[in-house]
């Protein structure tokens, strides 16, 4: 099954500990809320310096759709980007961020720790991808999808959710964020 997302269709609810905003892109199981869902995926604003949510028993992936942020922990510190590598970490662990230059939109990916896992990854250019049990396609520019005869456009935040298993080729040639959910 294949389910389009659109960005414009979503609405803002602040974050857990009242410091911004987020937007729900998808959830596992539909039912769930951010107390016992398996997995879910949003898409953040961070205006302004501060504490990130701690969530106990999930595991997180950040990536940044725009901006630049540092997340600070106890002992270390990263810097992410547009163009890096999305950053994996402990959700229950203290961290803060904080906007590089002006505000940043990201896209975090939660997973309860011995429900299940995922990977990302940033595509930037055409590809062919493997079907699994779940993946969800988050569109950080006009992106192109192509699954067996069904073709997609999405656009900026826009998103697809294909599950179940299928045989179907599956390709995209854009710029995208590519969630696979294990």
């Amino acid at each position: 099954m294949i389910r389009l997302l659109r960005g414009a269709d979503r609405v803002a609810v602040p974050w857990k500990n009242g410091g911004g905003v987020t937007r729900e892109v998808a959830i596992w199981p539909p039912s769930a809320g951010v107390d016992d869902f398996d997995w879910r995926v949003s898409i953040a604003e961070v205006r302004n310096a501060g504490p990130f949510s701690q969530f106990v028993g999930i595991d997180r992936t950040l990536a940044i759709l725009q901006g630049r942020l540092v997340l600070t922990f106890a002992d270390h510190a990263v810097e992410l980007t547009e163009s890096g590598t999305p950053f994996v970490f402990p959700g229950d662990v203290p961290c803060s961020g904080a906007p590089v230059e002006g505000p940043v939109i990201d896209l975090n990916v939660m997973v309860r720790r011995g429900r299940g896992g995922a990977h990302v990854d940033r595509v930037t250019h055409t590809t062919a991808l493997a079907a699994v049990k779940a993946m969800l396609i988050v569109a950080s520019a006009s992106t192109d999808i192509r699954l067996g005869t069904q073709d997609l456009t999405l656009q900026r935040f826009d998103a697809v959710l294909i599950e179940g298993p299928h045989d179907d080729p599956l390709s995209l040639s854009g710029a995208a964020f590519v969630i696979q959910i294990a």
